[in-house]
């Protein structure tokens, strides 16, 4: 078997993510739910730009100006203490189940309960999991992978075979497949060979089935899995649950690799930024994640506070139906494409801290191709609404919610942009809740937002018929025929190329104005340490938590 390299690690220490299912509440401890409680209490208290000129008050005449980049702890890490974590997004749908993350605080909850056979490392390259290496045979037809030796789950029985083979079992499970199902499309069955080998056979050869059960929603569970007491590999096991509002991860003492340094980790849930924003500033949280990118550099001029911002591929995009008139014209989704004013968009959107997109996904997958950027072209755009029989322009709806920093502004400024070419947006803002409702994937217009993946992964689970999350309806036979081939095709120059072919398919005729890519940014009390930088999207080092610590005497 080819060499590997080795399990993930921050890159300054090298030492040994179908809908949520419904979700089972666990009480929160007392003193957990009264933290968090008085928080959101304070959720009116100042504006999100209030909160900034704070912020800014707070760092005049300190006389330091933190930058962004790496954590400001010094020293040996520590162990012990409680690292409590704040985020927006979550609610009543929350879920533990380790193949069902949606929301953001649910990747937090599948990172840190349960591992994968195979991770991404900070450059959103591949690396051991619970497998320490994987090979192909019978030209992608079957993959092979080998275990760790002596790991064992949270309740202390040993990982087997066997329960690698239930996992995606389940994940694949006809009658109640889960949210990685569709990129498993052609595993026909996984076998136990023996006490420390598992073979995956496929249908037809799989490129991208490591990459495919790398994926947050990939964890590997025991063969009597109940998501309701979850049971995992992962470095933290569940202390509590209370859905929309805190959950509490323990350390694992147990873990295969090396232990997290904090006692417990708590995710807290808020509202909204304002009150997010309010708990950095009160120190009732040690990190934020997402930080709104229009406070990064605020928040740098705070002594007390830095951020480590990461180049990711997570993107924001408009989602166009290609099914649902008007956007069942190719010509009105290239005229919406035009009226977009791209770096303007991460301008306002993101503060700068992002980069234009054009019109399609995976930035960091090789077999991306660069063709020439679309830029905003207005009397385009109107041409083509005119020879789509709107000569007058068109009215029509875009539901946003905040369910992502950024996703209502950039309904904002795309309503401004796109009245200049006739086009009247009339925005439906809705709660995060209501947005991953019942009328979610449905919307004629709308928008979402995605991590880090690279193409065949993202096309599986967004961009395909049968794929979970269809939210474009796409159909087209020629992307569907190049997907298809691409992930059949061993010969990596072979596959890019493929991958090149339908990219641009995309680009032309798709159903997605994937209009840029934003950073992301994480604010961290200075007493924290252990935060890296990363590709892979997701905030918190990845949710990689393991390795953050706190400075007790700092603290």
């Amino acid at each position: 078997m080819n060499p590997l390299p080795p399990p993930i690690q921050p890159p300054e220490r090298r030492a040994a993510p179908g809908r949520a299912a419904a979700p089972h509440e666990v009480a929160a401890s007392p003193a957990v739910g009264a933290v968090l409680r008085s928080a959101v209490s304070r959720r009116g208290f100042m504006g999100l730009g209030a909160a900034a000129a704070s912020l800014a008050l707070a760092g005049c005449g300190s006389g330091s100006q933190p930058g962004a980049g790496t954590a400001r702890a010094t020293g040996e890490p520590q162990r012990g203490g409680t690292l409590r974590v704040g985020m927006t997004g979550g609610g009543a749908s929350d879920s533990l189940d380790a193949h069902a993350p949606v929301v953001t605080a649910d990747g937090g909850r599948v990172m840190g309960l349960y591992d994968r056979l195979y991770e991404f490392d900070p450059d959103y390259k591949l690396v051991p999991g619970l497998a320490e290496s994987a090979e192909p045979r019978k030209g992608g037809r079957e993959w092979v992978f080998r275990l760790r030796e002596g790991v064992r789950f949270h309740d202390g029985r040993p990982l087997k075979p066997q329960d690698v083979v239930a996992t995606f079992e389940r994940i694949t499970d006809p009658d109640d497949p889960k949210t990685g199902a569709s990129a498993l499309a052609l595993l026909e069955r996984t076998v136990a060979v023996d006490e420390r080998t598992v073979r995956f056979e496929l249908k037809e050869p799989d490129a991208s089935l490591v990459d495919s059960i790398a994926q947050n929603s990939m964890g590997i569970v025991p063969a009597d899995y109940d998501p309701a007491k979850p049971v995992g590999t992962g470095p933290f096991t569940l202390g509590s649950f209370e859905p929309g509002q805190v959950t509490v991860l323990k350390r694992n003492p147990d873990y295969w690799s090396e232990p997290p340094y904090v006692d417990e980790v708590h995710l807290l849930n808020f509202n909204d930024q304002d009150a997010l924003v309010n708990a950095l500033l009160s120190t009732q949280v040690d990190v934020v994640g997402q930080l709104p990118l229009a406070l990064v550099d605020v928040v740098n001029t705070d002594p007390r506070l830095h951020t480590v911002l990461s180049e990711t591929g997570n993107w924001l995009p408009f989602t166009m139906r290609v099914d649902t008139a008007p956007f069942d014209d190719a010509r009105v989704r290239e005229a919406f494409r035009l009226v977009v004013d791209r770096g303007q968009m991460v301008e306002q959107v993101f503060s700068g801290h992002g980069s234009v997109g054009n019109d399609m996904y995976s930035p960091f997958d090789p077999g991306t191709p660069t063709l020439p950027q679309r830029t905003r072209d207005i009397a385009k755009a109107k041409k083509l609404l005119a020879e789509a029989g709107h000569p007058d322009g068109l009215e029509v709806e875009l539901v946003t919610a905040p369910i992502q920093s950024g996703a209502v502004e950039a309904a904002q400024v795309f309503a401004e942009q796109a009245a200049e070419a006739g086009i009247t947006v009339k925005l439906r803002r809705v709660d995060s809740t209501t947005f991953f409702g019942d009328g979610y994937l449905k919307y004629p217009f709308s928008q979402d937002f995605w991590y880090t993946r690279n193409f065949l992964s993202q096309t599986a689970q967004g961009t395909v018929p049968g794929a979970p999350f269809n939210e474009t309806h796409e159909a087209d036979p020629e992307f569907r025929a190049l997907y298809k081939k691409a992930r059949a095709t061993m010969d990596e120059k072979q596959r890019n190329q493929l991958i090149q072919d339908a990219q641009k398919v995309l680009h032309d005729r798709g159903g997605y104005i994937a209009w840029g890519f934003f950073n992301q940014a994480d604010a961290y009390q200075n007493y924290v340490g252990g935060g890296f930088g990363h590709r892979i999207g997701m905030p918190v080092c990845g949710f990689h938590m393991r390795h953050l610590w706190i400075d007790q005497e700092g603290k």
